[in-house]
């Protein structure tokens, strides 16, 4: 029972679910953490990371962790912290193609955060790769591909492939429900974002406002957080200014009191 409220906290439909269950195992540890930093409790999911470290050194749940700890510090801008932590996963992963892939998208998108695109765009050419050759993987990674690729394209100022990549991010995420909630919800801010990159406010503005709602209904801070950055620049129709920067500041406050601390950049 516990491993199936923390499943789905971590992936499944109930991303909010607070307080949640202690861990058992290493399985659990994990996927606590991962909740934990989707809520962004980071204190909670860090303390969780560095308890599952200690007790399996090395190997494929190690790399997964290590990749969950990097997302953490690429949530709150810090890509070159993440970057470490995600060459550390990719170091550990050895033959295992979902760690494998989760690292190295990782380090796409740290790259893409450092300005570095042809690095970003030669290492998702490299998970395409592993994608074709593994088969059929677990459809985050395939969101995640399409999350990042998307940003990419938009830090390249291709509009219309962001757009694309951000549909099919998108389509996969519905296609997963009710499961990987935390990841539907992803997706509809990287639509908005892309829709904003292409010169379609009223479109990203939308998209962002029914995003904004759902991150409160699943308790998704550090994504209303960022959807709240990008409506403070557009504007809302749903909220007024001085609505979204408390939103914004509200939720910047609740992550630096849970343990998390965003970069300036």
């Amino acid at each position: 029972m516990i491993s199936t409220t923390l499943a789905a906290a971590a992936f499944g439909a109930d991303p909010g679910c607070w307080p949640l269950p202690a861990a058992r195992n290493a399985d659990e540890l994990l996927l606590r953490a991962v909740a934990a930093g989707g809520q962004g409790r980071y204190s909670s999911a860090h303390a969780d990371l560095a308890e599952l470290l200690r007790a399996e050194p090395r190997g494929r749940r190690i790399s997964l962790a290590m990749s969950t700890r990097a997302s953490f510090h690429r949530q709150l801008g810090w890509h070159a912290q993440a970057r470490g932590w995600d060459g550390r996963a990719l170091a550990l992963a050895g033959q295992d193609p979902e760690s494998g892939v989760d690292a190295l998208i990782g380090l796409a998108a740290d790259a893409l955060g450092l300005g570095r695109l042809a690095v970003s765009a030669a290492l998702l050419n490299r998970v395409d790769g592993l994608m074709e050759a593994a088969g059929s993987l677990a459809p985050r990674l395939a969101i995640r591909l399409a999350w990042v690729s998307s940003e990419l394209a938009m830090a390249a100022g291709e509009g219309a492939d962001a757009l694309n990549h951000a549909q099919r991010a998108r389509e996969l995420a519905a296609q997963a429900r009710p499961a990987l909630c935390r990841h539907r919800v992803k997706s509809e801010v990287v639509l908005a974002a892309a829709l904003c990159s292409s010169g379609d406010l009223a479109g990203s503005r939308a998209v962002a406002d029914a995003a904004l709602a759902d991150t409160q209904s699943h308790g998704l801070v550090p994504l209303r957080w960022a959807l709240a950055c990008l409506l403070a620049d557009i504007g809302s129709s749903a909220h007024t200014g001085a609505e979204v920067v408390d939103i914004r500041d509200l939720s910047a406050t609740f992550i630096t009191r849970h343990g998390g601390r965003l970069s300036s950049r």
